[in-house]
């Protein structure tokens, strides 16, 4: 965890813990669910766990904020934030029988009481959150139209509420189309070389 600990300098012994234990249950696990390639595996707290955590750069999430993990895997990016931030809810939702089975059991074994796990689909969700967050799901335009609705009216954050989205390459074509969209480049907070096509996209709804 020297590379949580090298950008997150003032992170607690019990958050590093906590990621530790994330990594090695989700290493323990993955064979089962398949949720890291297994090449990428060796690299999982670089290019999983602090790539996940980029969204802690971009936004300090208000206490008592609910945010939704969509297509959450094996709880990427939502468990790693809910440790940095214990005091916010995250709701991580797949709607993949398997991948919410292995999350429920990362979960109980981190003993993590701000998560809430749920086997739907986006479109089926009636609940609103401050921020939709997802890492690479699906092409944006689908994401968007996918958890659009989900977001609260009012809000509480430094930021408007609206979609948090991790994603590599180039995705130009796909977001022509959004006009208030916001392009954060990941290789602004991480400088290994992984991240140098990484974004963070963001946009108010």
């Amino acid at each position: 965890m020297q590379i949580i600990k090298k950008y997150f300098p003032k992170i607690s012994e019990e958050k590093i813990n906590k990621l530790e234990k994330f990594s090695s249950v989700l290493k323990e696990n993955n064979q089962n669910i398949n949720v890291v390639s297994r090449k990428d595996i060796e690299n999982l707290d670089e290019r999983h766990i602090l790539h996940s955590l980029s969204i802690a750069k971009f936004l300090n999430f208000k206490s008592g904020s609910k945010i939704l993990d969509v297509g959450t895997g094996g709880g990427l990016p939502g468990i790693p934030l809910a440790i940095m931030f214990p005091e916010v809810q995250f709701y991580l939702i797949d709607s993949r029988k398997k991948k919410i089975e292995a999350t429920n059991l990362i979960a109980e074994e981190l003993n993590l009481s701000n998560i809430h796990i749920l086997q739907v689909r986006s479109t089926e969700m009636k609940q609103k959150f401050d921020f939709v967050i997802g890492r690479a799901v699906t092409a944006f335009p689908d994401f968007y139209e996918d958890v659009k609705h989900l977001t609260e009216y009012k809000d509480q954050n430094a930021l408007p509420n609206g979609i948090i989205y991790l994603k590599g390459g180039d995705f130009k074509e796909e977001i022509k189309n959004f006009k208030h969209l916001e392009i954060i480049n990941i290789s602004d907070y991480f400088k290994e070389e992984f991240f140098e096509t990484k974004k963070i996209i963001y946009l108010p709804i």
